[in-house]
């Protein structure tokens, strides 16, 4: 009788970098999503927001803020998976992309922000948050397709 169970894919090195690397730089968003609401003045102050930016923050409503819960933290949470070598990888990515869409789109959309939150500095850095999580789900739609996540 033949073996009816495949063997998983063997773990390739980058997996674990690519997870590792994805690890520190979305722990990054988390931290600066709890420490708005922890210290929303301090934090921001400490962020170089003057107070037309911080009253724009911390006049977010409600589902703004849960859509951005669900781009940090989906992609926090992406990263784990993908070092626990887990298919729900791709899916906590995916949501990640579904509140950076609506967040940012928000924010650039018609949500008045302020013109100093529309720099050079700030929309390079949300292009990089955009490649950052393109390239994870990306990769991890990769890795799923090739039988490395179960």
């Amino acid at each position: 009788m033949e073996n009816l169970q495949t063997t998983p894919a063997n773990t390739p090195w980058h997996l674990w970098a690519i997870g590792v690397i994805g690890l520190l730089w979305n722990s990054f968003g988390c931290v600066d999503y709890v420490m708005t609401h922890l210290d929303p003045a301090g934090y921001l102050a400490s962020m170089g927001m003057g107070a037309e930016e911080q009253a724009y923050m911390q006049a977010f409503p409600a589902w703004l803020t849960v859509f951005w819960a669900l781009g940090v933290w989906g992609s926090l949470a992406g990263s784990l998976l993908l070092i626990l070598r887990s298919r729900h990888a791709v899916t906590a990515f995916a949501v990640s992309l579904l509140g950076l869409v609506v967040a940012q789109g928000f924010e650039y959309l018609g949500g008045g922000a302020p013109p100093s939150m529309h720099t050079p500095a700030v929309i390079g850095m949300s292009v990089v948050i955009w490649t950052a999580l393109a390239i994870q789900l990306w990769y991890s739609s990769r890795m799923k397709a090739a039988g490395v996540l179960r």
